[in-house]
């Protein structure tokens, strides 16, 4: 038999033993068969990353169990850069029929690109905007800005994406017009903009664009003088690490943002990731750390004048992190009640992040053995599953379905399992990396 496995099985025995638990009192804690505890303890079966969770908290095994399962670490992305912001032309398709494109292309590549146009134009960088004119454009466009992220929780990312990538553009190019207070100003809603790409176009479960416009950010930002969006940047780079299940860079990178010369709020979110790193290796204690200091932060967050950086519709970040964080650190009975006191404070509006936390909360509730419940809570966000189209919630998705596939004999699991096994054929982060 393969030795990860046997390795596994080996420590688990015997730390089962050393606690004087026999396999059927360890079946009723972690809520699967005794048959199947007995396969993984002998070798012959493979344990999942959900059941070395649950066996690493029940035996208080403090990571240890969990890390004889972990994957080869994922290489970090590229460092984000401060270059010029104008090295590449920005190619768009669109199709009436669905498919759409975006190409980054070099200027010196734009003339061999072989693509005839029906029309084309260029702006005068010449004639500069009239001050009230570029301030107003300012405004509108941070309007805007709060209008789209709130459209984004109900419909799919990819209809919001040309439209953002297209105003994301726009400011670029009113910088160049505009006064030099105003024109940085533009540059550093601009990096707003372009972050909010990166968040979706992860959402569509490709990384690697996730991350590319996660840079273009931070040089939208750094050119208007924006430098801590660049520690921002740290953390949507671990929210990737994260999803790839690579505990070790998520704590790695999110430690990195954690710097005095950052403002409260991204050290805060920064100190979220951590905690979501740590509870990733089975460290209770460190996550908890985490969690503590990300409140102290956070509390310190006074808001400012340009777009919330991060999620806006949680009314209580940290606490809902608590309950996601409880969930990886095999406590799925504490999970439930934390998210369920969570999600009742998040407005009924807020279709993807009821849906990215209910998804987790229904997982939560399985893994805790209470299937009925588990099933109950999963039926109403199916439609709007299908509305938001997540690649990050399908990724906790097919957790639920295999842990409800151990349960197929249930009349619930068999009403749900059709839906379930059609949703959960969307492409994840996992997929694509």
């Amino acid at each position: 038999m393969p030795h990860p496995p046997t390795h596994f099985g080996e420590a688990l025995r015997q730390r089962r033993l050393d606690a004087g638990m026999s396999l059927t009192a360890l079946s009723q804690l972690v809520h699967y068969s005794k048959a199947q505890l007995s396969k993984v303890e002998r070798g012959i079966k493979t344990p999942s990353r959900d059941l070395a969770r649950l066996c690493d908290a029940a035996l208080d095994a403090g990571g240890s169990l969990i890390a004889l399962t972990a994957a080869d670490p994922v290489s970090p992305a590229d460092e984000p850069d401060a270059g010029d912001i104008n090295e590449e032309e920005w190619i768009m398709q669109l199709s009436p029929d669905g498919p759409n494109a975006f190409h980054p292309v070099g200027r010196r590549s734009v003339m061999g690109v072989g693509v005839a146009s029906l029309m084309t134009w260029r702006s005068d960088s010449s004639q500069a905007l009239a001050p009230g004119t570029a301030v107003g454009m300012l405004d509108a466009s941070r309007s805007l800005f709060t209008h789209y992220r709130r459209l984004g929780q109900s419909v799919q990312s990819d209809l919001l994406l040309p439209a953002l990538i297209a105003q994301t553009h726009t400011l670029r190019e009113l910088s160049a017009h505009a006064d030099a207070r105003t024109g940085q100003e533009l540059l550093v809603l601009g990096s707003r903009y372009a972050e909010y790409v990166g968040w979706l176009v992860q959402e569509t479960g490709n990384d690697e664009a996730a991350l590319w416009w996660t840079r273009r950010a931070v040089q939208l930002a750094t050119a208007g003088g924006d430098r801590a969006l660049a520690g921002y940047a740290l953390v949507r780079r671990a929210l990737v690490t994260m999803y790839q299940d690579d505990a070790v860079q998520t704590i790695a990178l999110a430690a990195r943002a954690d710097s005095s010369s950052l403002p409260p709020r991204i050290r805060g979110l920064a100190a979220q990731r951590e905690a979501q790193g740590h509870a990733l290796a089975g460290d209770h204690r460190a996550c908890m750390r985490a969690l503590d200091r990300a409140r102290a932060l956070m509390d310190q967050d006074r808001g400012g004048e340009g777009p919330v950086i991060g999620t806006m519709h949680l009314p209580d970040p940290v606490g809902m992190v608590t309950g996601w964080c409880l969930v990886d650190l095999g406590r799925p009975g504490e999970a439930g009640e934390q998210l369920d006191r969570q999600l009742a404070l998040v407005s009924p509006d807020a279709l993807r992040t009821r849906v990215r936390y209910g998804v987790r909360r229904a997982l939560a509730y399985a893994s805790a053995g209470e299937i009925d419940h588990a099933c109950t809570l999963a039926f109403p966000l199916l439609d709007d599953l299908t509305a938001v189209r997540s690649a990050t919630v399908t990724t906790d998705l097919r957790r639920l379905a295999r842990v409800l596939s151990r349960h197929g004999g249930h009349p619930l699991v068999r009403a749900l399992a059709p839906r379930l096994g059609t949703l959960t054929r969307l492409p994840t982060p996992a997929d694509e990396g």
